[in-house]
């Protein structure tokens, strides 16, 4: 394990500024999440899949923005520090957007 975690370390700080500037430039992207999950939350029964759908939408959009982030800078990288990197990066995801359950597993390798 220890391996795996000095192989992230490279990476470690580069996503964290990532993820920062991610949050600060997707601001209100995160309210919408925030607002349509809290809509499904309340919603009866009668619409709580039409509010998941919308729930799921807004998560969809937040994992589609975080992979093309990803992915941009990985083009710059060789494959085996590419691999380093979407390890990193995937790990950072997990922990600060954990309530996301979808986005963090798409952002698998």
């Amino acid at each position: 394990m220890r391996l795996g975690r000095a192989r992230q370390a490279p990476f470690a700080e580069l996503v964290e500024r990532q993820l920062a500037l991610f949050a600060e430039d997707e601001r209100e992207l995160l309210e919408e999440a925030a607002e349509a999950e809290q809509a499904w939350v309340r919603a009866g029964r009668e619409l709580a899949e039409e509010s998941y759908g919308d729930f799921q939408l807004v998560v969809d959009a937040i994992a589609d923005a975080l992979l093309g982030l990803r992915e941009m800078y990985v083009r710059t990288l060789d494959a085996g520090s590419a691999d380093a990197y979407r390890h990193a990066f995937a790990a950072a995801v997990a922990r600060h957007f954990r309530r996301y359950a979808s986005l963090v597993s798409d952002l698998e390798l």
